[in-house]
């Protein structure tokens, strides 16, 4: 069976070295650099599954590797898991804006981390904007037939919020922004602004009823749809 290879681009060798054997140890071929330049050439080699990529990074920083990677045919589909401080909130929301899709904050566990390694792996490509069907917890989102059905019952949403939950629920444990969420469910001609979606949120978690917590709030940074894993 072929080995999920993952990219690790880390600049402190300790830490690099303690994640590099946690992933080996799960049965993950592992390729690292300790900089941008390196990192981004590494990737471009190897064509990993995935890529954990720090954001303080020394040259190239991981902002500017996640948007080249992304604006890159050859490389947009590759997965990446950003590693950041507390403190670079403003770093978080970007990065999941152009793509990213999901972040740790250091300090944190090898558990934790792999944990996050596998539902980015598991969750890749398995669900498009697409799909007609989606089925999880109870809940049946049907886009052919614009219906939401919970325990069988049908809920009645507007369009926005079908809209809302079917990219949210298309794509389970994967953080967006309220600006990242703007741009794939509002139309050209709709006049809407990122505040909006917490209006259409919690009028979707109202009508959820006893299934709300299926929509997360990720503090200062946005929304996502909860894996049935975590």
């Amino acid at each position: 069976m072929k080995k999920n290879k993952v990219a690790l681009i880390e600049d402190e060798a300790d830490i690099l070295e303690v994640i590099e054997y946690s992933l080996s140890k799960e049965g993950f071929e592992v390729c690292t650099a300790l900089n941008g330049e390196a990192g981004l050439a590494l990737i471009k080699k190897e064509n990993p599954d995935l890529v954990l990529l720090d954001l303080m990074l020394p040259g190239l920083d991981g902002i500017e590797i996640c948007r080249k990677l992304k604006a890159d045919s050859a490389t947009r589909s590759i997965s990446i898991i950003m590693v950041t401080a507390k403190g670079e909130e403003s770093d978080i929301v970007l990065g999941l804006g152009i793509g990213a899709d999901d972040y740790v904050v250091k300090p944190f566990s090898p558990r934790e981390l792999m944990a996050r390694v596998k539902s980015v792996l598991r969750r890749g490509g398995v669900r498009e904007e697409g799909d007609s069907l989606i089925s999880r917890n109870g809940l049946v989102i049907d886009i052919d037939r614009h219906e939401v059905r919970l325990e069988g019952k049908k809920i009645v949403l507007t369009a926005m919020e079908f809209k809302l939950l079917h990219f949210l629920a298309s794509h389970p444990g994967r953080v967006f922004t309220r600006e990242n969420l703007l741009s794939h469910v509002a139309s050209d001609d709709a006049f809407i602004i990122d505040r909006n979606i917490d209006v259409h949120i919690r009028s979707i978690r109202k009508k959820l009823d006893k299934h709300r917590d299926l929509i997360e709030t990720i503090h200062r940074v946005g929304y996502r749809f909860r894996d049935e894993e975590d």
